[in-house]
């Protein structure tokens, strides 16, 4: 098991320019998906998953301040929800996302606090 290198989005073991694309995620109770292609677009205080089996799944939008952790080497994000809660995340909506800061202002909203 590979350990984490941090405990809150500053010190969570990336920067905000690194690329996340394709990582895994890991939720507290297991695997849960991977960062979506959309992540960059977002800016840094987002995160998109792609949660489920390729097509089957859909993308959900998490705040950044719920990263736990980022291990490079094994290419996995650790985060602070559950599998259930981030399956029940936001649904990433892109025409509406990208196009209105409100909405994005919105998502975060929902979440509440990261830790």
């Amino acid at each position: 098991m590979s350990e984490y290198r941090g405990h809150t989005v500053p010190t969570a073991g990336h920067t905000p320019d690194d690329d996340l694309t394709g990582y895994r995620v890991d939720a507290r109770d297991g695997h849960v998906g991977k960062v979506s292609k959309y992540t960059r677009d977002l800016g840094r205080l987002y995160l998109v998953v792609h949660t489920g089996i390729w097509f089957l799944g859909r993308d959900v939008v998490l705040p950044a301040d719920v990263v736990m952790g980022v291990d490079h080497d094994v290419r996995t994000v650790q985060v602070s929800r559950t599998k259930d809660e981030v399956r029940s995340a936001p649904v990433f909506d892109a025409e509406r996302y990208l196009g209105d800061p409100r909405h994005r202002d919105q998502l975060g909203g929902r979440h509440g606090p990261g830790h």
